[in-house]
């Protein structure tokens, strides 16, 4: 409420004074930082546990990225191999190998 206070105070000042540049900027700063608090508390993140619960979610989206990496490399493994082996088997019929197996 502190920050809410000292805005009104200031719109107050620049109201009865005249607007400043000091008093505009200052302004701006209360009113940033009312709306910086403002959306922390709406994206829970304002309490002390906060710093914890992003870097825990820095660290599970490093670990989904480190993952999905890891399921595109094995695929596209799968994928070579399973070309290869049709290569393969399409030279065996080109040269008559599979004659040799009956």
């Amino acid at each position: 409420m502190i920050g809410r206070e000292m805005l009104a105070r200031l719109i107050a000042q620049a109201a009865g004074e005249g607007a400043d540049l000091v008093t505009l900027r200052a302004m701006v700063e209360e009113a940033s930082e009312a709306g910086a608090t403002r959306a922390l508390e709406r994206l829970g993140l304002s309490d002390t546990g906060a710093q914890d619960d992003i870097d825990e979610l820095r660290e599970l989206l490093g670990a989904w990225r480190a993952a999905k990496q890891s399921a595109w490399k094995a695929a596209v493994q799968w994928l070579v191999r399973a070309v290869l082996a049709l290569l393969l088997l399409g030279i065996a019929v080109r040269l008559g190998a599979m004659e040799l197996l009956r």
